[in-house]
């Protein structure tokens, strides 16, 4: 039988924020909260999570125990399995009910799916609420009664859907007592294998350093950046999003992946300034939503192309090592690529622009630039990243699959005055990216 309305178990994923927080809203009215936060060692370990997103992670952590704390609450830092984690700390304290947000990653389904298992034994409930994109992934279907496949109908469809109501920070938690919060470690400690409560080692972790201008994780940063982009750099995102060596991005990208800020609330701050330069960020927005629905209706498309291609790929390990390193010798992808070195982040329109030389110009597979992209950005988001890459390969949803971007007419275009080229050319030495990779 269910436990009495009073305690619950609230498993913080990738939603690492208080405000506008469905999952922990509805655990603070459970009654007790054990609100928990599992290093995975499945995710650390993997070749594709890098430096940069890991220190993003521990900053947002950090913001994540303090914002808790001032509510009343504490965030219960473990490493290891999440699943076994979360059911050992159910048993030790007589919780049968799991909160969360609803994710559509392959492994997080996977990962809901073990939990299910979990609190079926003991006769619980596992509770998925909103908040990592603004619709649920499997919300909005074709006439077929299929996710979308084309981003227009998807849009034109998006846009008229209900959203769900926009949550404060709950006023007050009640903290489950008597748990060993554990410690939040240091991203060195993490590689040498730390574990929060002191209790075993784990293997090392061997990742490259991250990156010398990374810029730092956490909600207060989230919504600071927000503050300023609402402020005036939404107004001027239709003409200034695309030059490159403008300010013209709003920034917040990591943090939507990391869910440090609300893409809902996003949304509705943009909505509220009824501009064209808002109406494009909202768009913008809305490619987030439509990968996340296109990977949940086809969670193959991580390892597998979503449209067969004719032409075999080639493989040269030398020039991919120089793509990565940024010394193909064409100035705008060389700067883009120096420029995720140096921050852990790339304009994105030099995203598309380096996508379409590795893949269209060198011919090599799309899956070599997602791996490394997924390496090194700290918003490296599975369903953007891979959606991205296909879609720019040819391989993808985009209903112009031979579209190329040439790297001149790009630099003639949207870096005129070669600030962009300049700026990442001359800070950035090619024996500096060596040492990096």
């Amino acid at each position: 039988m269910l436990a009495p309305k009073g305690r619950s178990l609230l498993l913080f994923s990738r939603d690492l924020r208080v405000h506008d927080h469905p999952a922990l809203h509805a655990a603070a009215l459970d009654g007790e909260v054990l609100a928990l936060f599992v290093l995975d060692e499945r995710i650390l370990g993997a070749d594709s999570v890098g430096a940069n997103r890991i220190v993003f992670l521990l900053d947002s952590l950090h913001e994540l125990r303090y914002s808790l704390r001032a509510l009343g609450a504490e965030l219960i830092v473990r490493r290891g399995d999440p699943v076994a984690i979360a059911q050992g700390l159910m048993i030790q304290h007589g919780i049968t009910r799991i909160r969360m947000s609803r994710d559509s990653t392959p492994y997080a389904r996977m990962r809901s799916s073990r939990l299910e298992e979990v609190v079926r034994a003991i006769e619980g409930e596992l509770l998925l609420s909103p908040g990592i994109t603004i619709l649920d992934p499997d919300l909005l279907r074709t006439g077929g009664g299929t996710h979308y496949q084309i981003f227009t109908p998807y849009y034109r469809t998006w846009q008229r859907a209900r959203r769900r109501e926009l949550l404060s920070p709950p006023g007050e938690i009640v903290a489950l007592a008597g748990v060993d919060a554990g410690t939040i470690p240091t991203f060195d400690e993490l590689c040498a294998g730390a574990d929060p409560i002191g209790e075993r080692v784990f293997p090392p972790l061997f990742k490259e350093p991250f990156s010398p201008g990374r810029a730092p994780g956490g909600e207060s940063v989230a919504l600071m950046l927000l503050q300023r982009f609402l402020a005036g750099g939404a107004e001027q995102y239709l003409l200034a999003s695309n030059q490159l060596g403008e300010e013209g991005t709003s920034l917040l990208s990591a943090h939507l992946h990391f869910g440090t800020l609300s893409a809902a609330l996003f949304e509705w701050e943009l909505s509220a300034l009824a501009n064209a330069g808002a109406e494009a960020a909202i768009r913008q927005l809305c490619w987030r939503e439509f990968y996340h629905a296109l990977l949940s209706g086809n969670p193959r498309i991580t390892r597998e192309n979503f449209r067969e291609r004719s032409t075999p790929w080639r493989r040269d390990d030398a020039e991919l090592a120089a793509w990565r390193r940024g010394e193909t010798g064409v100035d705008l992808v060389d700067a883009a690529m120096r420029q995720l070195l140096k921050e852990g982040f790339m304009h994105n329109r030099a995203r598309l622009v380096v996508a379409s030389y590795l893949t269209k110009d060198m011919g090599h597979h799309w899956s070599e630039g997602a791996r490394h992209f997924a390496r090194w950005l700290s918003d490296a988001d599975v369903a953007c990243n891979v959606g991205n890459w296909q879609w720019m390969a040819g391989t993808g949803n985009d209903t112009r699959p031979n579209r190329r971007l040439s790297p001149q007419r790009q630099a003639e275009r949207f870096d005129a005055d070669g600030r962009y080229r300049a700026r990442y050319l001359s800070t950035t030495s090619a024996q500096e990216q060596l040492r990096l990779l």
